[in-house]
C-alpha cells in the first residue's frame, strides 16, 4: 500500500459507511409511511490531484491534511424542497455517531457566483486496525435544482478556470436566478407534489401485490 493509498483508506471507509447510515434515513421515513426530506445521497473521496492542486494553493503540507482539508471526503445530500434542507440539518445535528464542528449557509450567504447550499463539516470517527482515528468529511445539502446548477458551474469552472467570459457569466447568474424561482415554485405546491406521490407509490405497491 502505497502512501496515498494508505491516507485515504479510512476516507474511503467514512464515504462508505456514512452513505450506509444516511440512505437509512430515507429508509426511516418510508418505513412509517411520512415524505422523506431526504431524496437520496452520494459520496466520494476527493480525487489526489485535486487534493495536491488544492494543498498548493493553500500551502497545505502533506503532514496537516487530515486536520486542515476538510472535503477530503465528500457526501451529498438531495432534497426536493428547500424546506427540506432544514430538516436534514436538524437531523445531522442531533446523530450521536458524529460531531458536527461547523456549518456553512450558503442558501441565506449566496456565493458571488450564484451558488447556493448548505454545508455541514462532522468528525466522524473510523475504526481501524490501529485503533479509532477521527477524520473530518463535509455533508452538502441542497435541493435537486440547486444540484443541477452548482454541477455546470462547476464544469465550467474547469474549462475556464474560474475566470468566465461576461456572457457565460451572465447566463449562469440567470439560470441561478432560475434555480431559486423553480425551488420557490416547487415549495408553493409542495403539498400537491407530495399527495400526488403518495398516490403514485400506493398504486405501484397495489400492482406489485396483485402481479
Amino acid at each position: 500500500m502505497n502512501q496515498w493509498e494508505e491516507f485515504l483508506a479510512p476516507y474511503k471507509q467514512a464515504i462508505d459507511e456514512l452513505k450506509i447510515k444516511l440512505k437509512g434515513l430515507r429508509k426511516q421515513y418510508e418505513s412509517i409511511d411520512k415524505p422523506s426530506p431526504i431524496e437520496f445521497v452520494t459520496g466520494r473521496v476527493k480525487p489526489i490531484s485535486s487534493i495536491i492542486d488544492k494543498a498548493n494553493q493553500r500551502d497545505i503540507p502533506f503532514d496537516r491534511l487530515r486536520e486542515e482539508m476538510y472535503d477530503i471526503a465528500g457526501l451529498r445530500m438531495m432534497c426536493q424542497f428547500v424546506d427540506d434542507i432544514d430538516v436534514v440539518v436538524e437531523l445531522l445535528r442531533q446523530r450521536q455517531d458524529f460531531d458536527v464542528v461547523e456549518e456553512r449557509n450558503y442558501i441565506e450567504y449566496t456565493k458571488e457566483s450564484g451558488y447556493r447550499s448548505y454545508h455541514v463539516i462532522i468528525s466522524y470517527p473510523i475504526e481501524t486496525l490501529h485503533g479509532k482515528t477521527n477524520i473530518l468529511a463535509e455533508i452538502q445539502i441542497r435541493t435537486l435544482a440547486m444540484n443541477f446548477w452548482a454541477t455546470i458551474e462547476h464544469t465550467l469552472r474547469y474549462k475556464y478556470d474560474g475566470d468566465y467570459p461576461p456572457e457565460i457569466r451572465n447566463r449562469l447568474e440567470r439560470a441561478a436566478e432560475a434555480a431559486f424561482l423553480l425551488d420557490e415554485e416547487m415549495s408553493e405546491i409542495r403539498e400537491e407534489i407530495q399527495e400526488a406521490q403518495k398516490y403514485y407509490s400506493r398504486q405501484k405497491s397495489n400492482k406489485h401485490n396483485h402481479d
